[in-house]
């Protein structure tokens, strides 16, 4: 057995023999672990969450799970799945507290995608829930005068670079489809807890000092997180009634009183205001629209893995990357395998190829959808992992397309500040929703409570590169290409994994990953979530500092692969489905937890 150290946590990076995962699985008795003061008061549901989560155990439960990244949001999806909700109720519960708690990462201000596992009918539904261009926007929003890009944070900070915010629709949309409660009171944890205050988290506040000259760039956000002039710190009590007022708001109208009204008029012209302003009118947030897309499925071993198709390319680059490792014995190698990570490897580096060239919203380009996951395209692509070593190089392929258009590869940035929600209700219905603001902290403008988002910093800075478009390229109304991943796992139709991470373009990485971990490694979830990353998008391999995961870094040297050496912050959630009930798991990375009944 293999022992491997991970942030904060201790996790075993073993294979699990077949038909053990419910032993993995099996809850340890609690330790004496120390709840961050931040969290103290929390239910006895969620500090022996918490303690189990350090203990590297998944939590089990038979009815119902709820697995998110703060402890606060948890308790409160928890209790509407208590109440008899279904998984989109206590969605809207968890999201409405995550935008308090962990505004940083998510919010009524950013966008979201969502799968959604019907447990009725068996029916699949994805929601596309990100933010828009605004209709003013050009291909050259992020350019200067001379037609060159715009330094990344010159964009970021302030009104240009947001994009009309998508998730309050979606929290009403999955409630009108899917949900059971009271839309009213959806919120009232998140409002008492704004009211009253909540202590502020030990990652909150560290990333608040980290940022503090951005956050100073606008008054209103300054006031918030640097009252005084001094930034929050673990344990304070933080209030935000402005967001209570929001979300009474919100509650009493429905998502109509933020697209509409004094709220609408507020984001427009914080964002018109600003120094660096932006585009967006409220003609963009009158017409903005939730929109159900097909899910992207891609066949594994005997699983189908489905997720969010374009404009995220979570969904089409996670299936890729698994589909072209089919056909290597992954499990018989296993996880200290030097060969199974160069596999791995190459495969992420020639998906990314392919998401570089081809992936973008495909409202506005043709995306190959069908021909990127074709069996006869991957079997071709596959070929070229069989030489024993790192590929030279890499290109993007010629998958099998009904439009002739030639596209220039793309070089948007997107940094890893998102969060992800899993949920399995008593029903059967199964929830799978990652969400964001994009950069930490957003655009750093605060409006009535929450941030504004930077997502269209997503789109390339260039339009075209030696004449030749970009598909990511901006345009009005259009939707910027993501990495989230949003994932659910189905073998016989069923649902059997429900999964998904923040992290940036690093997203599709640790979320293949941990699906590689669970089905062909047969390790339990927690395990799963908490094993040492290694990832390879572009030809360097990143290899998460601190673990022994380092020891793989001279072996992948001698096979061609550049390495480096860093934190890879992931914060995956998830949760797997059983015949003796489920287990979940939370990323011991990050402050998150399961919890179930």
């Amino acid at each position: 057995m293999t022992r491997w150290i991970a942030p904060a946590f201790l996790c075993l990076l073993c294979a699990v023999p077949a038909g053990a995962q419910d032993a993995a699985d099996s809850v340890a008795p609690e330790a004496a672990t120390r709840l961050p003061a931040a969290f103290e008061g929390l239910s006895p549901e969620a500090e022996a969450a918490f303690r189990v989560k350090s203990d590297n155990k998944s939590v089990k439960a038979e009815e119902w799970m709820v697995a998110a990244a703060n402890p606060l949001a948890v308790q409160a999806g928890a209790k509407v799945l208590g109440d008899g909700g279904s998984a989109a109720d206590a969605m809207v519960a968890v999201q409405a507290v995550l935008g308090l708690v962990e505004p940083q990462s998510s919010g009524l201000g950013g966008g979201a995608f969502l799968v959604w596992y019907d447990g009725e009918t068996g029916e699949l539904t994805t929601l596309d829930a990100r933010e828009t261009a605004p209709l003013g926007a050009t291909p050259r929003l992020f350019q200067d005068a001379g037609g060159e890009p715009l330094k990344f944070w010159d964009a970021v900070v302030g009104g240009l670079s947001v994009g009309t915010p998508g998730t309050p629709k979606l929290l009403e949309e999955a409630h009108r489809r899917w949900g059971r409660a009271n839309w009213t009171g959806l919120f009232s944890e998140a409002i008492e807890l704004a009211e009253t205050g909540f202590r502020v988290s030990p990652r909150l506040a560290e990333l608040v000092d980290g940022d503090q000259e951005r956050l100073q760039s606008a008054p209103a956000t300054a006031a918030y997180f640097m009252p005084g002039g001094q930034p929050i710190r673990a344990g304070d009590r933080l209030r935000n009634p402005d967001y209570a007022a929001t979300l009474r708001a919100i509650a009493a109208e429905g998502s109509g009183a933020f697209y509409a009204g004094e709220i609408a008029r507020d984001i427009v012209t914080t964002v018109r205001e600003a120094a660096t302003p932006g585009e967006l009118s409220a003609v963009d947030l009158a017409l903005y629209k939730v929109i159900e897309r097909p899910a992207v499925c891609a066949d594994y071993r005997d699983f189908d893995i489905c997720g969010m198709g374009p404009p995220s390319s979570g969904g089409l680059t996670v299936g890729q990357i698994l589909g072209l490792l089919e056909g290597f014995d992954l499990a018989g190698m296993g996880p200290d395998s030097p060969n199974a990570w160069r596999l791995i490897g190459d495969a992420s580096r020639l998906a990314f190829a392919d998401r570089g060239r081809y992936m973008a919203d495909s409202d506005f380009v043709p995306v190959p959808a069908e021909g990127l996951l074709a069996p006869d395209y991957l079997a071709s692509r596959a070929a070229l992992l069989k030489r024993g070593k790192a590929l030279p190089e890499v290109e993007p392929g010629a998958p099998e397309w009904d439009h002739a258009q030639l596209w220039a590869d793309d070089e948007s940035i997107e940094f890893p500040s998102t969060s992800h929600i899993s949920i399995i209700d008593a029903y059967g219905n199964a929830l799978s929703m990652t969400t964001t603001i994009e950069n930490g902290f957003g655009s750093r403008l605060m409006v009535r409570g929450f941030l504004l988002n930077n997502e269209l910093t997503d789109f390339s800075f260039k339009s075209h590169a030696d004449g030749v478009p970009i598909a990511n390229r901006v345009a009005p109304g259009k939707r910027p290409r993501s990495s989230m991943a949003p994932t659910i796992v189905l073998r016989d139709g069923r649902p059997r994994l429900v999964i998904g991470s923040p992290g940036g373009s690093r997203i599709i990485g640790y979320v293949a990953q941990a699906i590689i971990a669970h089905l062909d490694w047969k390790m339990g979830v927690q395990p799963a979530l908490a094993m040492p990353h290694l990832v390879n998008r572009f030809g360097t391999y990143d290899i998460e500092e601190g673990t022994e995961a380092e020891g793989l870094a001279t072996r992948l040297d001698e096979m061609g692969f550049k390495t480096n050496l860093r934190a890879l912050n992931s914060g995956l959630h998830a949760i797997a489905v059983r015949p003796t009930g489920l287990a979940g798991g939370a990323d011991p990375r990050r402050e998150g937890i399961a919890i179930g009944k």
